[in-house]
């Protein structure tokens, strides 16, 4: 394996030397003021699909606070991570500027890798983890089921490896997150990554900018 991918420079890039700013970089009172009107946002993700990947950076770049929720999406209509193939994501993937590598496996289940993901949501740390896996996967083509390779992703995201691993072996886990997807169809999904904006759901990579605007954010013109 190559050098662990650091996070830690980009967010430390946002809080200045008296620990009070928020997100990108705004003091914590420029960051009331601005949250003030704005819709709680959360994202649902499966590890699996290029979607998330293309997606993951710029939710992690929102000026709030996002709920990162993993969702085991493999069967299920419309929410597996082979949903349109390869050709739309690798236009997408151009478009957006962004490299696109796909993983051996592909496609396939990530149930280790989404079990490490549903352990660092709870501790409040799933988006450096997704951020990492991500880019294993689909920047270096690296199978996210490999222990060394989720290893690599839990040390860029500062996660305990002990606790990682053991999470990656948890079968227990499985069944929540086949819920979530569950929950997430019978609230009419019909594709991933989503959004959900207060009680707006916004399916599919390509509405990201539209779920911006509905949580009264910033929206920067690469985004869209």
């Amino acid at each position: 394996m190559g050098d662990v991918i650091s996070l830690a420079e980009r967010r430390a890039a946002r809080v200045d030397r008296s620990g009070r700013a928020g997100p990108e970089g705004h003091s914590a009172r420029e960051h009331a003021a601005g949250a003030r009107g704005r819709s709680r946002v959360t994202f649902y993700f499966d590890l699996a699909s290029p979607w998330t990947y293309l997606a993951a950076e710029r939710v992690d770049r929102l000026c709030c606070e996002v709920r990162w929720r993993p969702v085991m999406s493999e069967g299920l209509p419309n929410l597996g991570p082979a949903d349109g193939g390869r050709g739309p994501a690798e236009d997408r993937a151009a478009e957006l500027r962004l490299p696109l590598v796909w993983p051996e496996r592909w496609p396939g289940a990530v149930p280790a890798a989404m079990r490490v993901a549903a352990m660092a949501a709870e501790r409040g740390q799933a988006a450096p983890f997704v951020l990492a896996a991500g880019r294993l996967a689909f920047c270096g083509g690296y199978d996210l089921e490999d222990p060394e390779i989720l290893a690599e992703a839990a040390a860029a995201a500062g996660l305990p490896l002990e606790e990682c691993l053991a999470a990656a072996g948890g079968f227990g886990r499985d069944g929540a997150l086949e819920r979530a997807a569950l929950r997430l169809l019978a609230l009419g999904a019909d594709a991933l990554p989503a959004l959900r904006v207060a009680r707006r759901l916004f399916c599919g990579e390509h509405r990201l900018a539209e779920a911006i605007a509905a949580a009264g954010l910033p929206l920067q013109r690469r985004w869209a």
